[in-house]
Order: C-alpha cells, then sequence, then structure tokens
C-alpha cells in the first residue's frame, strides 16, 4: 500500500512540477506517465479519469493558497486588514504560479461529479475551495457589522455575495494585470509575454497592485471611516 500511495503522490509531484513550468495545457495523461518513468496507462490505476488527476494536481495549489492565507491573517490586525493581506496574498499567486492559478479554479473542468467520476474517500476539490471563501465571508460578515450606519440608503448585500464580488474583483485584477491591460491603463510599467513561468513586473506591496486590491475593498464594503 504504501508503494501504492508513493506512485500516486509521484504522479501528482510530476504533474504540479509540469502545471508550475509549461502551463496547464501540458498536463496530459502520456506526458505524466512519462516523466514519472511508469507506463502511459499506469495513472488510470490511481485517477479513474483525466479529471481525477488534475483536481488532485489543484489540490496542491490549494493547500499552497491556504497555507499563505494563513500567514498573511497571523500578521494582520482587524478584519479589513485581514481581507486585504489575503487579497494581496491571492493576486501574488496568481501572478507567480500562473499555469496552477490558471487550473486552480476551473471548476467546469475540475468537478468530478459532473464529469461521472465515482466516487472516493478522497476530497472533491470544492472541498478545497470553500473553507477559504468561507473565512472570506466571516470576515465580511465582521467588517459590514461593524461598519453599517443605521440610516444606509439601502441594505448591504449579504456577505456571501459581498465576498464573491470582492472575490471576482481580484480574480480580474490578477488577470488583466498578467494581460498587461491594467498596465496600460495606469500607465504602468508593461507586463511580459505571458506565460506560466513569466516574472510579472510588479506583486503585491508594490504601489499599483496595493491601490487596485484597497479600491477593491472600498467598492464592496465601503470606504474606511475616520
Amino acid at each position: 500500500m504504501d508503494r501504492e500511495n508513493s506512485l500516486r503522490e509521484r504522479l501528482v509531484d510530476v504533474g504540479v512540477d509540469l502545471v508550475m513550468t509549461d502551463g496547464s495545457a501540458s498536463l496530459g495523461l502520456r506526458e505524466i506517465a512519462r516523466r514519472a518513468g511508469v507506463s502511459h496507462g499506469a495513472p488510470r490505476r490511481y485517477f479513474p479519469t483525466h479529471h481525477a488527476l488534475l483536481s488532485a494536481i489543484a489540490h496542491r495549489g490549494f493547500a499552497d493558497l491556504g497555507a499563505r492565507f494563513a500567514a498573511a491573517l497571523a500578521s494582520a490586525g482587524s478584519p479589513r486588514e485581514q481581507l486585504a493581506a489575503i487579497g494581496r496574498e491571492y493576486v501574488g499567486y496568481a501572478l507567480e504560479h500562473r499555469g496552477m492559478f490558471e487550473l486552480m479554479f476551473r471548476h467546469d473542468l475540475l468537478d468530478s461529479e459532473r464529469n461521472g467520476e465515482p466516487q472516493t474517500d478522497r476530497p472533491r476539490l470544492r472541498e478545497s475551495t470553500r473553507p477559504l471563501f468561507e473565512g472570506m465571508v466571516a470576515l465580511v460578515a465582521q467588517c459590514q457589522a461593524g461598519s453599517a450606519p443605521a440610516d444606509a440608503p439601502s441594505p448591504a448585500p449579504s456577505p456571501a455575495v459581498a465576498t464573491a464580488a470582492f472575490w471576482a474583483n481580484l480574480h480580474g485584477i490578477a488577470q488583466l494585470w498578467t494581460y498587461g491591460s491594467l498596465q496600460l491603463i495606469l500607465g504602468a510599467a508593461p507586463a511580459p509575454t505571458p506565460t506560466p513561468t513569466a516574472t510579472p513586473t510588479a506583486t503585491p506591496g508594490d504601489d499599483h497592485l496595493d491601490r487596485l486590491i484597497d479600491a477593491a475593498l472600498d467598492a464592496h464594503l465601503g470606504p474606511v471611516r475616520p
């Protein structure tokens, strides 16, 4: 059993290396098997479908992102500061690991239930995504509870809706920065031609991205009151 688990993990390790260096389009079963030094049919013993292997690879990305979130939260103060820290980690991860980031959120591709895969004792991909999102929802709820004036003209969106909008905003910032679109609008240095391994021209901590993330928070939670 240990040998079986070892081979399964080696296949995932190879897939992670491939997506980090060559992007998600490189993740063919034959190429993963070749680099793992096994027959092209061997992955089917551990992953009933290609989607199952891709999901296992994406799980690694979520584990990495979750660890980054945890470290960011440990060093931040108020709920709003924690959301800002999470936003910077999210955009930073997207820029540093473009191939993995592209794979992780393809739930249309990776959702094993929709692709007819049999149930296993291993966690589904959505069980890696939801805890990260739910943690953000809790922080947004705290922000809303502490900032909503009694005479507000209309009720704030639910914490889940506000979080989803903020998440979508962060995802858009990451994508548009990768494509060079935001640099064009903001007059920042142009981005390199997008590749899975290209070094971004800016990372969170740089002025333009920090201001964009802060603006996204203001848009979905309201500006900070003095």
